[in-house]
């Protein structure tokens, strides 16, 4: 099946995954340093790791498992829709509608995720 098991000891590197995880921390930097706050919460951090991994396995690798379907295609079944998942970045200031009483209609919070819906909200 053309599959190579790579197995490693306790404290050797695998040098494609450390060059991963470096790749992930640069995007997370850029994306942070982006801001002007001088501290954030970790929940933010944190979702930041989260939306760049999303998006790193959202498009095909030319390494991977596959040419042309992403692991996320692969895994979920669902592929990224541009209306639905691209329409928000990444730490943008949105308001987010709640429940219908005579409070105001929304509140103002920070996008964090794409939803995945079918709606794409």
């Amino acid at each position: 099946m053309g599959i190579i098991l790579k197995i490693t000891s306790r404290d050797k590197h695998v040098p494609e995954i450390e060059r991963f995880i470096r790749m992930v921390k640069e995007i997370v930097r850029a994306i942070v340093n982006i801001w002007s706050f001088g501290q954030y919460p970790n929940r933010i951090i944190v979702k930041a790791v989260f939306n760049t991994i999303f998006w790193l396995n959202s498009f095909p690798n030319k390494n991977g498992i596959h040419l042309t379907l992403s692991s996320h295609m692969i895994i979920t079944g669902s592929t990224i829709d541009y209306n639905k998942h691209c329409s928000l970045q990444f730490g943008s200031y949105v308001q987010v509608p709640h429940n219908n009483s005579l409070m105001p209609r929304s509140t103002g919070a920070i996008a964090l995720w794409p939803s995945g819906n079918a709606q794409g909200r």
